[in-house]
């Protein structure tokens, strides 16, 4: 089965107490169709991700990345204390590719200063 999706944070890396790591992340999977009225009806469904091969994938399981998962599909359900119905959907993920990386977001700290150091932009020696 794949389904693809977009990271909705980045992927966490977990140390089970058997020593196993697993990776954990989640991804939203966007649908659309049209209702018996014509109208375009979107729908973003959240679907809970497991990794179990190796830590390594986590520098690329970044948060807003899209992605093809090859996997399979297990759905748990409980009660709350409160009596509340629950049910989550878990995707084991056996393979994955990157449709389109995330684009991280980068802040600085400019001080007034910096940007008045005396350079010259035009006459930079840039590196490309």
């Amino acid at each position: 089965m794949n389904i693809i999706g977009r990271l909705t944070a980045d992927a966490k890396a977990s140390i089970l107490k058997d020593e196993r790591s697993v990776v954990n992340f989640s991804i939203a999977v966007n649908d659309s169709y049209k209702n018996k009225q014509g109208e375009w009806i979107n729908l973003t469904e959240y679907v809970d991700c497991s990794f179990w091969q190796s830590p390594k994938v986590i520098p690329v399981l970044t948060q807003g990345t899209l992605v093809e998962l090859t996997g399979w599909a297990t759905a748990r359900a409980w009660t709350t204390q409160s009596g509340e119905p629950k049910a989550r959907i878990n995707f084991h993920t056996s393979q994955f590719k990157i449709l389109k990386r995330g684009e991280k977001k980068v802040v600085e700290n400019v001080t007034q200063e910096d940007n008045h150091s005396g350079s010259n932009p035009e006459n930079d020696d840039l590196p490309f």
